[in-house]
């Protein structure tokens, strides 16, 4: 710009010479592009992969061995990458969601038995294997529930939580029972408390007395299931 302007005439300020990715030329905000489904998906596979890994080797690890040989983180884990899969509601996007929570299960323990035998200890992997069977449902419940904790009905919200609730408070009880004596209770009691947390927050955040009750029941009963299953399969 000319250096010397006319007398009396205000300056006008200079434009410029990086324009504001955040802004448009007319002065609104510009949103971020959505991140590509692809990308949210290679994502989400590539986390599994890197959960099992971190697993074997976080058993070695004296603070965090219970919880690297804890069933209920991993399912946690597999419903955040489902939701970092952006995985929706719908008549076909449901059922994907469930089939890639069982993916994501799976591939995280393809990533420990691959991790464990290349540290040098020895580790199988099989389709008949109980971890491995146990995945598909445990699976299929965690792509439900990445759908239903984002839902806009909160009955399907309450569900979501009370499941969640149950996964870990039921593991939590059986571990007390059967394996407390060398893992110590630590790692089991804080599950329990946390997946009671969450039962108290579905029930709570429940607008409707049908959700409430969703979620208590789902939690209740989903304990005892989930349970009864490590009792039964000798988990």
């Amino acid at each position: 710009m000319n250096a010397t302007m006319s007398a009396g005439a205000p300056a006008a300020a200079a434009p410029s010479s990086t324009p504001s990715s955040s802004s448009s030329p007319s002065g609104g905000v510009v949103p971020c592009p959505a991140v590509p489904a692809v990308a949210r998906v290679t994502m989400a596979l590539s986390g599994a992969l890197l959960a099992g890994v971190l697993t074997s080797f976080g058993q070695v690890v004296p603070a965090l061995s219970s919880v690297a040989n804890s069933a209920g983180p991993w399912f946690l884990v597999a419903v955040a990458l489902c939701a970092v899969a952006g995985v929706r509601a719908g008549r076909v996007a449901l059922p994907l969601a469930m089939l890639l929570g069982v993916v994501l299960l799976e591939l995280m323990h393809v990533g420990y038995w691959a991790t464990t035998n290349l540290r040098g200890f020895a580790d199988s992997l099989s389709l008949l294997g109980f971890w491995e069977l146990i995945g598909i449902p445990a699976g299929v419940l965690a792509g439900a529930v990445a759908v239903a904790v984002r839902s806009r009905d909160d009955r399907w919200r309450a569900g979501a939580l009370g499941i969640t609730a149950a996964v870990l408070v039921g593991e939590g009880v059986r571990a007390l029972l059967q394996v407390v004596d060398t893992t110590g209770p630590v790692t089991w009691v804080v599950e329990i408390v946390v997946g009671m947390v969450l039962l108290v927050v579905g029930v709570v955040t429940a607008r409707t007395s049908v959700g409430r009750v969703i979620a208590l029941g789902t939690g209740v009963v989903g304990t005892v299931g989930v349970l009864g299953a490590y009792l039964l399969l000798g988990g």
